[in-house]
This record gives structure tokens, C-alpha cells and sequence, in this order.
């Protein structure tokens, strides 16, 4: 039996589980963004330095976006953004939905 990909809001991309506090984050930063085309959640790993607020550090640019990472709920997950915005831009407006950078 195929794997369905199920989407919210078209915009992202839920092919596995999102750690705790990062998706209502999410749903936020694409509904303020219209220049986000998707955001696509990647693996989860424990780390033990992700207590408190949920904290999202982009990292890397991608083909068609950027590399984040989120972290929060004592796990760390990839983010990938598909976007045209530039590092700072995409920074601002994760802060400006309530994560720490």
C-alpha cells in the first residue's frame, strides 16, 4: 500500500511526525509568508541542549530554499524551506512567528 503525502495549508509537507511546538510555528510562518512555497519537516534526532522555547537556526542554502534546524521538546528535526528569501530575511520572519534564532 502507498504512502500518502498529506499536506496542511498545501504549504507543508507532513511526510512523518514534527517534535513539539514546531508545527503550530510553522503553520504560522507560511500564512505570513506567501514568498515560503513549502516547508518540508526531515528526520528527528534527541539532542539534550533543546529545552525552553522552540529555537530554529537556518543553516544552509538548498536547490530551491534553505536548511533549518529546529530545535525543542529535547529533539532536534531538519527543516527544509523552499523559498526565494534571502538568510536574513527568512531569520526575520521566523522570529517575528514567535521562534528564537
Amino acid at each position: 500500500m502507498p504512502f500518502r503525502l498529506r499536506t496542511a495549508q498545501g504549504k507543508l509537507k507532513i511526510e512523518h511526525s514534527i517534535i513539539e511546538g514546531v508545527r503550530p510555528l510553522l503553520e504560522t510562518l507560511l500564512s505570513q509568508s506567501p514568498e515560503i512555497r513549502s516547508v518540508i519537516p526531515g528526520v528527528i534526532r534527541p539532542v539534550r541542549d533543546a529545552k525552553g522555547k522552540v529555537r530554529i537556526h537556518v543553516t544552509v542554502p538548498t536547490t530551491n530554499g534553505w536548511k533549518a534546524i529546529a530545535l525543542s521538546a529535547g529533539a532536534r528535526q531538519e527543516l527544509f524551506i523552499s523559498t526565494a528569501m534571502d538568510k536574513q530575511a527568512l531569520e526575520k520572519a521566523l522570529v517575528k512567528c514567535g521562534a528564537e534564532s
